[in-house]
């Protein structure tokens, strides 16, 4: 039965990634978790999806037109953001 949260699907992908590459499953049982893999990888990237068009929905301005715009932490008063997040944003 496949994970229904994304973190569940993402974890046991990472753990059948960590099989295969120690290389010393059958190939029976290497062809059997590599199906699982690509189904995991395939519902990862479709909560993905779905995730993304509810940003998107979020963003949209009052127009109904979606506009980009950077996201932006909101300080508490006497508080500081941090920069190192915003320095990890413009590396990415």
């Amino acid at each position: 039965m496949a994970p229904s949260k994304f973190e569940d699907a993402l974890s046991r992908l990472e753990t059948i990634v960590g099989q295969l590459e120690k290389g010393d499953l059958p190939m029976e049982e290497s062809l059997k978790i590599f199906e699982e893999g690509v189904r995991l990888s395939k519902n990862c990237l479709k909560m993905l999806g779905e995730a993304e068009r509810k940003v998107e929905i979020l963003l949209k301005d009052k127009d109904g037109r979606k506009r980009p715009r950077p996201f932006e932490l909101e300080k508490e008063e006497g508080e500081e953001i941090q920069e190192d997040v915003r320095d990890a944003e413009d590396q990415d």
